[in-house]
């Protein structure tokens, strides 16, 4: 695919995009931890003003080096994966 764009490996820097996907990935899974635990909260009958005061005021955690890691081990499968159907062609 010709149209994505590429990591500065040797920089180490990600153009405003990259971090942007990374920034909005990581809001996403931070929301979806949250969701799981009202829901788990409400299954198992601790729904009190205290827990749901505790959950709504959870913030959402910055990106960690574990998100970063996780993104850049995708990138690099699908480069393998495209390198391949390359060689294989």
């Amino acid at each position: 695919m010709p149209h994505i764009r590429k990591i500065n490996r040797k920089g180490g820097q990600m153009d405003a995009r990259d971090r942007l996907i990374i920034a909005l990935y990581a809001q996403l899974k931070a929301e979806r931890q949250t969701r799981e635990t009202l829901e788990w909260v409400i299954r198992n009958g601790g729904l009190s003003k205290d827990v749901l005061e505790a959950i709504a005021a959870d913030p959402v955690p910055v990106v960690t080096s574990d998100d970063v890691a996780s993104v850049e081990k995708i990138i690099a499968l699908d480069e393998r994966r495209r390198r391949k159907l390359q060689n294989d062609n």
